[in-house]
This record gives structure tokens, C-alpha cells and sequence, in this order.
């Protein structure tokens, strides 16, 4: 269903084709997507896509997946270049907004627009620092390590939700089963102490989620991750700042700091261990 936002110009959910469409204007911006970025985040909440059409040609878009009643997050919020200036982005972003409702609304803003959001009611929580390093190509594994594909899904949905603000299931199951890509946790004591994923982007691969119980069971992993990556292939990491072992694990692994934004919530701080969160999921779905 439509909804009329001026004259010519329309916001309306987005078809599954469509997210296609959001996802190569994220590699327009420079984002570089992963591959199968429009497969994933669709089944994570396709109620939440919408996109803004002049005269039915599509011009913005933008993200608003909810995770259960209590927590939503924002991302993919583009307008093309050449359709700026002309408040389309006011309006995506007031129907992405009004679909969310009262939860807790996170986002990952690019720090020049961190007032704009201050001003719609968002708070700053921390950096998120993406860094860039290398694949080494080495497949070798330390003994805890084991696929994803050898844990229940229960349980990795369990341990993934003590380090999310909500039951994610069925984005993660889409996550972690989607092609071109390499997923493992860490079993110690015979209980998950750590899972992360490396996905294959337009350019390289990045790492994400890397939860870990301590930043041993953290290292190994991504070592792993890394070593699923061609030798020398760009891999990169979204790491929040106030977990400082993350930021030693990327100086270790020779990673340089390549663009940062602003996560920010309209109610405050959920909770999240940070210090046992070394890699974000993604800077659009959170």
C-alpha cells in the first residue's frame, strides 16, 4: 500500500527484487555489501524495507527491521545523489520510524550526520571502528573450533541472544546458512564460548558477528576466519570501542582503522556485553 508524501513522490513497502536494488546503491555509497546482503536482511523482517519512488522511479530507500515488540534498527537510509535536498529522505525516514514505533531503535551513523540524529530523539552509546586487514589463507584451527553447521541451531540462537538485544532466529538462520561463506564457534566444557562468521563482499570478505567469552576464544576464531580468506584477500572487522581487547586483536592481526560511526538508541543502552562483542554483526541490521 502506497502512502502520498508530496505530489510525485510515494514511500511504500519494498519487494523482495527491490532489496536487490537497496543493496547495490549501498556499493554505490562505498558500504560494500556482502553478497548475499539482500537475501539475508529481507528475511529478517520483509515487512520493514521501504522505498521511496518519483514518478515510480525508485530514488531512496531505507531499513526498519523490528526484532520482536521491543527493539528495532534502522540502516540502508539512502537517497540517491542526485534526489537530495529534496526532503525524500525526511519522508523514508518518517515511515521507517513510525513502523518501529515505541521500541529502542539503534542505528550505526556515519559521525557527520550524528546531530541530525541527536535531533530526532537518538544518544550516542559508543564508536564502532571498522578496521581492514588480510585473509592468510591458513585453514589450520585451534581443537575448540568446530563449524557452524556441527551446532544446534538452538543453541547458537541461545548464545547469539545473551549478546542481541532480541530473538534474532530467523535472520540468523539465514546468516549463518547463506553460500560463500565460513561460519565456526569455539566449544570449550562442552557449551558454545564463542561463534563469529566470515561473509564474502563485493570487495573481500568482513568478519561478523565475533562474540567470544574472553579474547583468547576470540583470537582463535577469528584466526580461523581469516585463514578461510585467500592469502592477502581485504578482510575486515566492525569492532565497538569500548571493548579494548577488540582493539588489541586487530593491532595484533596488523588491521588498520578505516572508517568509524556512532551507534545510537532512542532509549538508552540495552545492555549488551560489549566486552564480549569483538565484531558487529552489520552496521544496517545491527
Amino acid at each position: 500500500m502506497g502512502e502520498d508524501m508530496g505530489e510525485d513522490f510515494i514511500v511504500r513497502r519494498m519487494r523482495r527484487d527491490e532489496a536487490e536494488l537497496a543493496i547495490d546503491w549501498a556499493a554505490t555509497e562505498g558500504w560494500n555489501p556482502g553478497i548475499n546482503d539482500a537475501e539475508c536482511f529481507y528475511s529478517a523482517d520483509p515487512e520493514g524495507f521501504f522505498v521511496g519512488l518519483l514518478d515510480d522511479e525508485p530514488v531512496g530507500c531505507i531499513s526498519a527491521v523490528s526484532y520482536g515488540d521491543a527493539f528495532g534498527f534502522l540502516g540502508l537510509y539512502i537517497v540517491r545523489q542526485m534526489y537530495r535536498g529534496r526532503g525524500f529522505g525526511m519522508s523514508l525516514w518518517q515511515r521507517a520510524m513510525n513502523h518501529l514505533g515505541e521500541r529502542n531503535v539503534g542505528l550505526d551513523g556515519v559521525v557527520e550526520e550524528q546531530e541530525n540524529y541527536k535531533k530526532s530523539g537518538f544518544r550516542l552509546l559508543h564508536r564502532s571502528i571498522r578496521f581492514q586487514g588480510a585473509g592468510t589463507g591458513d585453514p589450520r584451527s585451534d581443537p575448540g573450533i568446530v563449524g557452524l553447521s556441527e551446532v544446534p541451531f538452538q543453541d547458537l540462537l541461545s548464545y547469539d541472544m545473551r549478546h542481541f538485544p532480541a530473538d534474532r532466529g530467523r535472520f540468523l538462520k539465514s546468516w549463518v546458512g547463506q553460500e560463500s561463506s565460513a561460519g565456526f564457534a569455539f566449544i570449550g566444557d562442552g557449551r558454545i564460548e564463542g561463534y563469529g562468521l566470515l561473509r564474502r563482499c563485493r570487495t573481500g570478505f568482513k568478519v561478523g558477528p565475533l562474540f567470544a567469552d574472553d579474547e583468547r576464544v576470540a583470537e582463535s576464531l577469528f584466526s580461523a576466519l581469516a585463514g578461510r580468506a585467500e592469502p592477502g584477500a581485504p578482510v575486515y572487522l566492525d569492532v565497538p570501542e569500548p571493548n579494548s581487547s577488540a582493539l588489541s586483536l586487530a593491532d595484533r592481526h596488523g588491521m588498520a582503522e578505516i572508517f568509524e560511526t556512532a551507534r545510537m538508541y532512542t532509549r538508552g543502552d540495552p545492555g549488551l556485553p560489549l566486552g564480549k562483542i569483538f565484531g558487529l554483526t552489520t552496521f544496517e541490521l545491527g
